[in-house]
């Protein structure tokens, strides 16, 4: 869905390499189709052998593999993964030369602003570089900063400005303008939005809202892959939050099935989908 609404490039959400290496388990929630191209697989990883494992058994049915050098979230920072690798960059080092004699397919690393030291984030840029990296994602803030706080353009600009291999822009995406100031603000050669997308699958397009023509093919599509119903319920009050009054999505917000989503949607919206 995100492809028809000038999405280039799609990443899946962060997999644990040492969990998805070892367990089939695990490796079932990686699906992919003909039609998910191009598609880069996200990895977390804070082992070499690990990560390129991983890679491996992705390599066959992904075009790019990423390692996640960004999330600050405090579970991934004590499993010694995200965030926690900005202040290693010779371990960064070590995994993308693995993973770049591992696998034949382009891998990037996602990093964001060090929390003391602007120089430790081109650092860990050139390093990575060095060893091959294909792109370089940065994300303008620092891991203990909120996501309402304004983003560092010139962090951005400065690792942009440091490394020749192309660098994609991440943080406070919410509309198109906002990537065109950041394309001003930095000379990025790509932007990069997750939270903006998920609220507005279509924001790339030049949509203020979702389109409810969006929404109509993503609760299809969700049906006929047998998307469970928490996430197909988490997923729309994402994508309908600009749609709905503050009483509706309380309201929203209560449904438990799919029968009663889909009722909701096709009483209030006219979206009708197929079962």
């Amino acid at each position: 869905i995100l492809r028809d609404y000038n999405v280039d490039i799609a990443y899946t959400p962060m997999i644990l390499a040492d969990v998805f290496k070892s367990s089939e388990h695990a490796r079932r929630d990686f699906t992919t189709n003909d039609s998910d191209c191009p598609v880069v697989v996200q990895f977390a990883a804070h082992d070499p052998v690990d990560l390129a494992h991983a890679a491996q058994i992705v390599a066959p049915f992904a075009d790019g593999i990423d390692l996640n050098c960004g999330c600050p979230q405090k579970w991934a920072y004590k499993e010694r993964i995200g965030a926690y690798l900005s202040d290693r960059p010779e371990l960064v080092q070590d995994m993308v030369r693995t993973v770049k004699a591992a696998v034949d397919v382009p891998c990037s690393i996602k990093i964001r602003k060090h929390p003391t030291d602007a120089r430790k984030t081109v650092e860990l840029a050139k390093r990575a570089e060095m060893m091959g990296v294909d792109w370089i994602a940065v994300h303008g803030r620092t891991r203990h900063q909120k996501s309402t706080e304004p983003l560092d353009y010139d962090i951005i600009k400065l690792v942009k400005e440091s490394v020749s291999v192309p660098v994609i822009a991440n943080g406070s995406i919410f509309a198109l303008r906002d990537a065109e100031i950041m394309y001003e603000q930095t000379g990025v050669n790509g932007v990069m939005a997750a939270r903006g997308l998920l609220q507005n699958p279509a924001l790339f397009a030049g949509y203020d809202h979702t389109p409810l023509e969006c929404v109509e093919r993503y609760v299809n599509c969700a049906l006929a892959y047998g998307t469970p119903t928490f996430i197909l319920h988490h997923h729309l009050m994402y994508m309908m939050e600009g749609l709905m009054s503050n009483v509706e999505r309380k309201t929203f917000n209560c449904l438990s099935s799919t029968p009663a989503i889909l009722d909701h949607l096709c009483r209030y919206y006219a979206i009708r989908c197929r079962l």
